[in-house]
């Protein structure tokens, strides 16, 4: 993190990791990016909050429990994993292939209406959300360690 005056601003790379349990999940991260604002020192900015996965992605939405069930079932319907998909067939694919892959393109293909990041103006110290917003590390493929990365600029 690099101080700043008021012609100099304040920026700062932050990431931390996230444990999921299950697939697809929505694991509230607001806390933990208002708490990297806070120590910043930004009064006034914008936030981008990003993971580096092509299976989990970043949204904005309401924290309520029968919704966000709602929006699980609705991706799980939006993209089977029951499915065929060549990528899962290990058969044919030759490309990007790990010991450890597992079939998951039901989650790449959810991963296509969710996004990676997402950006948040910062007033007073506060990420400017509506008063039900709240932001999420969306898990789409199976439990593990996420990185969520936290760009902060400002003044």
């Amino acid at each position: 993190m690099k101080g700043g005056t008021a012609t100099q601003p304040i920026t700062g790379l932050h990431t931390f990791s996230v444990r999921t349990e299950r697939a697809p999940q929505f694991v509230d991260i607001t806390d933990r990016i208002q708490e990297l604002v806070e120590g910043t020192g930004v009064k006034q900015g914008i936030v981008t909050v990003f993971t580096r996965h092509t299976t989990a992605a970043i949204r904005i939405n309401e924290n309520e429990p029968l919704l966000l069930a709602d929006m699980e079932e609705f991706l799980k319907r939006l993209a089977p994993k029951d499915l065929y998909y060549r990528h899962n067939d290990f058969g044919i694919r030759t490309h990007n292939m790990t010991e450890d892959e597992c079939p998951n393109a039901h989650a790449h293909c959810q991963h296509l209406i969710l996004g990676t990041s997402e950006t948040i103006p910062v007033v007073e110290r506060k990420l400017v959300l509506g008063k039900w917003q709240r932001i999420f590390l969306v898990e789409l493929d199976r439990p593990r360690e996420r990185e969520v990365c936290v760009q902060i600029i400002g003044f």
